[in-house]
This record gives structure tokens, sequence and C-alpha cells, in this order.
């Protein structure tokens, strides 16, 4: 039988590698994100382990199919065997900002946590809509805009947003961090293979839970584990399946003004992250149409906000990674039947009681340095300028963020402090605020406009400067939330600068040659 006709493998032994390290990526995911339901929301345990929980688990599952018949598809229309399937789960930007920015401070409002899960609920149903609207245009969006503009924004979030965190984590306890790091690096790197071959995910999370399971025997305290934590874990296991919750999804479009301030804006980002991730995919060789691919995101998001999730769906940073570590179709069809079996049980909490999080980080700062790398290796080498002007926003939006958590922590904030105090530290607050807001946004637009400059393609420079004013002058980039006007001087600049660069463009100027 030909490779043409051939029936793509459902499995193969690289799956196994992306399932350990895909299944722990989403499983530090899920239990961040229930750590925020419990402990910050403080909503009741019933809520997050009986309804939310087992509905997030069906979007997932949902969504990790889908994108594994796709890659099944493409497999068999193709005639190869080396396709992998889009990784995808719940939205990590997007489960900070519901939680902390509509859902908490509705609920202390109302004081009803209740409210606040409604109001998530809310956001989710009108972002869903956004994604299969948006899907249309999608396309033409990504035909237009340079890969360096593409992946260079993308590798911003995964430099600071994805790795950073990571990094820090391992080297708070190196004991366990460092050393699974040089677990998985040596595998997926350097192409050491285990006895058994053993997945490197598998190994690392293995030793890292017997160091600190031995230290806490032994006293040292070493991963922060302890016999009561894990007892008490075992309260939440039971069997609960998603039930339909759409007089929740309707009872929070009472704070419908609230939510279209960041459900607008959040929408675009959608967008742009999952045309990056597509262009990511396809650079390292698989084509997935991005108009199904974010009209599935809103549709199983849709489905699963109707069941009582408040975590929108979206396409994974990554899939270079888990190609490479060996991923094919099935580590995504199986880490959807994992994600059901640890959300209808109830065991998330158990899991974060016996895994150390320190032992899972090596493998997301493993994504983010393939990510990160892959911004450059895949783009001219004469674009690395742009793909280095992507991240800075990006950089930008992590200061700020870990400044106003300092800063709160500290019962204070930067208007308290006083922004001349924070200038005479060397912190330029307003600069950061400025150019951190709508950071894949503005990456994406600086990157594309220095792109277009170095080949002397002046107009469509302008084109994009041009799209930068009319998004900072709505609010969508450099501008904390969505308005008229909300940062007219940033508007304005991008405007004279779209005006310069066209007018280059229109007058005769000494011919040179594009940077080599």
């Amino acid at each position: 039988m030909s490779s043409t006709t051939a029936k793509p493998a459902l499995w193969t032994p690289g799956d196994w590698n992306a399932l350990f390290g895909f299944g722990t990526n989403i499983l530090v995911n899920l239990l961040v994100l229930t750590g925020l339901l419990r402990f910050v929301l403080n909503l009741p345990a019933d809520i997050v382990f009986q309804r939310i929980l087992p509905a997030a688990g069906l979007m997932m599952a949902l969504s990790t199919g889908y994108y594994a018949w796709l890659a099944y598809r493409l497999a068999v229309r193709t005639g190869r065997s080396d396709v992998c399937a889009l990784p995808s789960g719940i939205s990590v930007p997007h489960m900070f900002v519901v939680v902390l920015v509509i859902m908490l401070p509705i609920a202390q409002r109302t004081d009803d946590p209740i409210k606040g899960w409604e109001a998530g609920l809310t956001w989710v149903f009108i972002q869903s809509f956004i994604l299969m609207i948006g899907a249309f245009a999608a396309p033409v969006v990504r035909r237009i805009t340079p890969r360096a503009a593409l992946l260079g924004t993308l590798a911003g979030v995964s430099v600071t947003f994805i790795s950073m965190r990571p990094a820090l984590e391992m080297f708070m306890t190196p004991v366990i961090g460092v050393v699974c790091f040089g677990i998985v690096i040596a595998a997926w790197f350097g192409g050491l293979r285990y006895p058994r071959g053993l997945p490197a995910g598998l190994v690392a999370i293995a030793f890292g839970v017997v160091v600190a399971w031995g230290a806490a025997a032994l006293g040292l305290g070493v991963g922060g584990r302890s016999l009561t934590s894990l007892t008490a874990g075992l309260s939440t296991i039971g069997f609960s399946v998603p039930m339909p919750a759409f007089d929740h999804v309707f009872g929070g479009f009472e704070f419908i003004g609230i939510i279209l301030v960041t459900a607008i804006p959040f929408g675009i980002y959608d967008l742009v992250e999952a045309m990056d991730n597509v262009e990511s995919a396809e650079v390292a060789g698989d084509h997935f149409p991005t108009t199904q691919v974010l009209t599935a995101d809103g549709a199983v998001s849709l489905v699963g906000c109707l069941m009582g999730n408040p975590f929108i769906n979206a396409v994974y940073i990554g899939h270079p990674g888990w190609k490479a570590m060996g991923g094919r179709i099935g580590y995504s069809a199986a880490t959807g039947a994992l994600v059901l079996a640890l959300t209808w049980l109830g065991i998330v909490s158990l899991l974060l009681d016996l895994v150390p999080v320190v032992a899972i980080s090596p493998i997301l700062l493993y994504i983010g340095m393939l990510i990160g790398a892959q911004a450059f290796q895949e783009t001219p080498k004469s674009h690395a300028p742009a793909v280095v002007l992507s991240l800075i926003p990006h950089l930008a939006a992590w200061a700020k963020t870990l400044i106003d958590g300092a800063l709160g922590a500290a019962g204070t904030s930067a208007a308290a402090v006083g922004m001349d105090k924070l200038a005479m530290a060397g912190v330029l607050y307003p600069g950061l605020e400025v150019l951190g807001e709508g950071a894949i946004l503005s990456g994406l637009i600086l990157a594309a406009i220095a792109v277009f400059v170095i080949e002397r393609e002046w107009e469509k420079a302008a084109y994009f400067a041009g799209a930068g004013a009319v998004l900072t002058f709505f609010g969508l980039m450099h501008g904390p939330a969505v308005g008229f006007a909300v940062t007219p001087g940033v508007a304005l600049a991008y405007a004279l600068l779209a005006g310069g660069l066209f007018a280059v463009g229109r007058v005769p100027v000494m011919a040179m040659k594009p940077a080599e």
C-alpha cells in the first residue's frame, strides 16, 4: 500500500512524550484556575468541582478531539506521517483576566461570588461569537501580515508570560527545578533516550515527586509537600458531569457594560493569537485552515460556557515543540480523555497536592524557548530587528504586572506612590502602562512596520502604521479599555508616522537595496 493511501497512525511512540508534556501543561493550568476560583474568588467547592471543572473538561475534550481529527484529515490528504495536531485548552491570559478583571470586582461589588461566576459566563458567551464572526476575516489578516510580526509577537508572549514564571520557580527550588530542566532538555534538545523509552516529561515529574516527598519524610521541606494537604485533597473526589447553566449565563447580562469593555479587545486578541499559532504550525510543516480553527475555538467555548465554564478555549503556543518531541495525532485526543477523567472525577485538587509544580515548570520553559527561537529561525535574518521590536511591548506588560503585584502586596499602588517618585527610582510607569496595553497587537503592528521599512516597502509600512493609529484611537492597543480617543497622543503619533512613510513611498528617493 502506498504512503498516500495508508491510514495515518493514530498513536506513535512520540505521542507519549507529547502527552506527558502537553498533559502536564494542561494540568498546571487546571491547578492554577482551581486556586483562583477557590481562594481568590472564594467560590463554593461544589460550584468549582461539580459545575465549573466538569464543564471545562468537556470543552477541552471537544477541542482536543477536534484538532486530532483535523490532523488526521491533513495526514490522509497529504500522505504524511509527521502531522502534529494543534495543542489547545483554556486560554491562560484570559484565565487571569476573566477572574481578576470581571469576576472578582463584580463578586466584591455584589458580595456574591456566584454573581461573579455568572458575569464570567456572559463574558465567554460574547467572546465566543466574536471568535466565530472574526474567523472569516482572520485569513486575510494573516496573508498580509509579515511572518516576523506574527511569530515575533507570539515569541513576546512566550518569553514573558510563559517562560519567566517557570524559570523563576525552578530557581526557587533548584534541587528539583534545575535537575528536572536538565532531564527534559537532555532528551528534547540533546536526543538522550531514557531506559525503556520512558518519556522525558514523565522522568522529570517522577524525579520531582520522589525528591519532594522524600524531603517531606525527612522534614526538609523541599517542594512544600505534606501528608495533611494530601489527605484534604481526597475530599474533592467524586463523579460529576456538566449540567446546563443557561440561567447563570443570561443572569450575567446585567453586567454587560463592564463585560464589553474587555470582551471586544480580548476577542481581537484571540483572533491574532490564533493566527499566530496557526502560522507557527505552518512554519513547522502543518497547514491548518485558520477559519476552521477560530470557528472551532468559538464553538467549543460557547458549549463550555453554556454548561458553566467561564474560561475561553484557545489554540496554544507550542505546536512546534510537541511536534519536535514526537507528538502526532493521538496525543491531542488522549489529553482530552485525560482532562475528562481529572475534571469529572474531581481529582485536580488531589494532584495539586501530590505533584510539585516546580517539577512541571521546566516543560513550560522548554516550550517557551522553542517558540522564542522559532521567531528568529523561521524568518529572514534581516528581519531580526523587527522580531526584537515585537518583544518590547510584552516586556513592558510583564514588568507592569510585576510592579502592580508588588505594590498591591504592600497595600499601595503606583498612583498612590506617585509617578515622580517611581521615575526617580528608574521606573517609568506611565511608559510601561501605555506600551504594555494590548501588547500582542502593538507587538504585531510595530514589527510589521519594521519589516516593511527594512524591505523598503514604504506604503505597506504606512498602512500598518495607519492601522496602529485606528486601533490605538479606540483603545485596542496602548489603552486600558475600549473607548473613543483613549490615548489620542499615541494615535496621532501613529497617524503622523503613517503619513511620513506614505510620503517617502511616493516621493522619488535614492534607490537603496534592501538589507541582506
